[in-house]
């Protein structure tokens, strides 16, 4: 959890759920440290579209190496009705396309069955997050449903090193 209460974007400050995250820290499911958070991109690019789209505060989590279950109780505990839950990873790394669709559709295949143990080492260097979520979102009966699944060859770039990207929803 972020020790800081602000972050800096382009588009103004956003307000960190101190509350959120002192009910975190307090009952031991995270702890309070700017620095993992320090080299994080994951949400540089998400915060503006979040301030666009009108959110003013929200409660950044960087997750380490951490079991699904451990990251499932985090979100059951702060994530309640109305909140919306964001989980940022790359699927793939480095691997030619065909690899990294085949890869990828094994990983596609386990975020859509809510197979958190599906997740394999290799398959999202966001792995730890996804697996708690996935966790999480089994145990509420949620479903998935793939918006867009492509690779960075797929959008432009060189064919022989891609990296596999996916975005999906949960809902009821």
């Amino acid at each position: 959890m972020p020790a800081e209460s602000t972050w800096s974007t382009p588009l103004g400050a956003v307000t960190i759920d101190m509350e959120a995250a002192g009910e975190l820290v307090g009952g031991g499911l995270a702890v309070a440290d700017d620095v993992p958070h320090a080299p994080e991109h994951a949400l540089e690019v998400q915060l503006p579209l979040l301030q666009v789209l009108g959110f003013s505060e929200v409660l950044p989590v960087a997750i380490g190496v951490a079991g699904a279950q451990e990251v499932a109780a985090l979100l059951a505990k702060v994530a309640t009705p109305g909140s919306i839950v964001l989980c940022s990873t790359d699927l793939s790394h480095y691997l030619t396309q065909e690899q990294a669709e085949a890869a990828d559709a094994r990983t596609v295949d386990a975020i859509v069955r809510l197979d958190a143990d599906g997740i394999g080492e290799r398959a999202a260097c966001g792995r730890y997050a996804l697996r708690g979520l996935l966790a999480w979102a089994r145990g509420l009966d949620l479903g998935v449903r793939v918006l867009h699944q492509a690779t960075s060859g797929d959008e432009g770039g060189p064919r022989d090193r891609v990296v596999g990207y996916l975005a999906a929803s949960l809902g009821a």
